[in-house]
């Protein structure tokens, strides 16, 4: 029986960066910059504290990667904020043990602390459901270009969650 080399989970980190995009290109291949969910991380900076990789002997073999979101149209509130997560990939070599849910699991826990309502993603539920995701419903919340509203799934991190909806966008950057 052949043991699965160790990995470990780290931040992802400005030396992970052409490692990641190799990776990003080999599971999803180049059209994955004319999806919707891209325009959501065009000129946003990810949140470094939940963004992570898995690294094995042979270098980086999973990422997550999450960043912050406006969501428009809270009820009574004016406005609000909520974590969007992707793409998360995972090397062909890791799949099958545990690495994506270990990514997903440290990310969203780090979205919680920080305060964040809720995690939204653009994915298949069959899968994301493992992880505690659900549909938004249909209309809930608008993205930046055309997307299967079956797609849109949120996993709630705190009653304010329910008060989500709109449309996602970029923040603004800091003066």
């Amino acid at each position: 029986m052949n043991a699965i080399p160790a990995y470990e989970i780290i931040a992802d980190a400005p030396e992970h960066s052409a490692a990641v995009e190799t990776l990003y290109d080999e599971v999803f291949g180049p059209g994955r910059f004319a999806k919707t969910a891209e325009r959501l991380r065009e000129n946003n900076s990810k949140i470094a504290d939940a963004s992570f990789v898995a690294v094995d002997a042979e270098g980086v073999t999973g990422v997550v990667r999450v960043w912050p979101v406006t969501v428009g149209g809270i009820s009574g509130e004016g406005g609000g904020r909520a974590a969007f997560l992707g793409p998360i990939a995972v090397a062909e070599r890791r799949r099958g043990n545990g690495v994506a849910f270990k990514l997903m699991e440290r990310a969203i826990g780090v979205c919680r602390e920080q305060g964040y309502p809720a995690v939204i993603l653009v994915g298949d539920q069959d899968y994301y459901q493992r992880f505690g995701f659900k549909q938004a419903g249909t209309g809930r919340f608008q993205l930046p270009g055309p997307v299967d509203q079956n797609r849109v799934l949120i996993r709630d991190l705190s009653a304010a969650a329910a008060n989500l909806k709109g449309a996602l966008g970029v923040p603004k950057a800091k003066a």
